[in-house]
C-alpha cells in the first residue's frame, strides 16, 4: 500500500506540468480537490457508509483539510515559482523528519526507534542522489520560496499526525471530509487571486486534472489515511521518499531519460530506508491487526 501510494503521489509531477500549460495554478488545485472530493462521496456512499455524528467530526475534517490540502499545495506551488525542482524535491520529503521531531519533541505518541531513525537518514539521502547534491547548492538563494516549501512539507507532517484522530471512520469518509474542506477553502481562493473563467484549458489539460483528482488524489487519500491507521505517521510520511523515485522511473520508462548510476544508487537507498522505517513499525506492533480501530 505504501508502494501504492507512493505511485499515485508521484505521478501527478507530470500531470501537473500538463495541466500548467493552460489552467492557472490556484484553479488547477481547487479543481482537483473539489472534483476528488466529489468521487469520494460517491464512492462512500454507494459503498453505504455513514458520517459519524459527532460534532468534533467537522472542526477536525476542516483542520485536516487546511493543513493537509490548503496551506501545503498553495505553498507548494508558490515556492516552486523561484526553487528550482530538483531542490523542491529535496525539500518537500523532508516530511518524515518533521515527523520524527514532532513525535519526539511534542507529541511523543511514535517512539523514534534508532531503525526508524536510520532509516529516515538512509531514505533522504537517497532523495539528494536522484534530485542531484548540486541542487543544495542553491540553498539560500531563494529564500522566500524555500521557506515557503519547508512550511508547506512541515503542514504535511503535521497533517498526517492529526490523521490519527480519524483511526475510528472509514477512510472514505475521512479523505471525503478532507478533501471537501480543502475544496471549501481553495475554491474562493482561487476566484480572489486569479480568473478561472477566463482560462481556455486543452482537451490534454483536463484529461490530465481527471487522472490527477481520481487517481492520485481521491484513492490517493483513501490508502493515506488507511496507511496511518496501520503504520503510523512516521511511516505514512516515508511516501515523501518514494514520490521523486517514482517520477524517475516514469521519466526513465516513458520518456527516453537514461538511468545514471547515481541515480541508481539513490532509488536503492530510498528503497532501503522505507524498508528500515517499515520494518521498526512493525517491529513495535503497527502491523498488528489485534488493536486495529473499528471501522464506521
Amino acid at each position: 500500500m505504501l508502494l501504492l501510494l507512493g505511485v499515485l503521489w508521484g505521478i501527478p509531477y507530470a500531470l501537473t506540468k500538463i495541466s500548467l500549460a493552460t489552467i492557472p495554478p490556484l484553479t488547477l488545485v481547487a479543481a482537483r480537490v473539489a472534483i476528488a472530493a466529489l468521487a469520494l462521496w460517491l464512492i462512500a456512499f454507494s459503498q453505504g457508509l455513514k458520517v459519524p455524528g459527532q460534532r468534533s467530526l467537522v472542526g477536525r475534517l476542516f483542520v485536516q483539510g487546511c493543513i493537509g490540502c490548503v496551506v501545503p499545495y498553495t505553498l507548494i506551488t508558490f515556492g516552486q515559482q523561484s526553487v528550482h525542482s530538483a531542490l523542491a524535491a529535496i525539500l518537500n520529503s523532508t516530511g518524515p523528519l518533521f515527523v520524527c521531531l514532532i513525535n519526539l519533541v511534542w507529541m511523543r505518541r511514535e517512539p523514534q526507534t534508532f531503525g526508524r531513525l536510520i532509516g529516515v537518514g538512509i531514505g533522504l539521502a537517497g532523495v539528494i542522489l536522484i534530485s542531484g547534491a548540486s541542487a543544495l547548492l542553491d540553498l539560500g538563494r531563494t529564500t522566500i520560496g524555500q521557506l515557503a516549501i519547508i512550511a508547506a512539507t512541515f503542514s504535511s507532517a503535521v497533517a498526517v499526525i492529526h490523521g490519527r484522530r480519524f483511526a475510528a471512520i472509514a477512510p472514505e469518509v475521512a479523505a471525503a471530509g478532507t478533501l471537501t474542506w480543502g475544496a471549501v477553502v481553495l475554491i474562493p481562493l482561487c476566484f480572489l487571486v486569479e480568473s478561472p473563467l477566463s482560462s481556455r484549458p486543452t482537451a490534454g489539460a483536463i484529461v490530465a486534472l481527471l487522472v490527477n483528482a481520481i487517481a492520485a488524489t481521491a484513492i490517493g487519500f483513501i490508502v493515506y489515511f488507511r496507511l496511518i491507521r496501520t503504520i503510523g505517521s512516521t511511516g505514512t510520511a516515508s511516501v515523501g521518499y518514494l514520490k521523486p523515485a517514482v517520477g524517475v522511473l516514469i521519466g526513465c520508462t516513458f520518456m527516453g531519460e537514461a538511468l545514471t548510476w547515481i541515480a541508481a544508487i539513490g532509488l536503492t537507498a530510498i528503497l532501503l530506508g522505507v524498508t528500515a522505517i517499515h520494518h521498526a513499525d512493525s517491529n513495535r506492533g503497527w502491523l498488528s491487526q489485534k488493536n486495529e480501530p473499528r471501522i464506521i
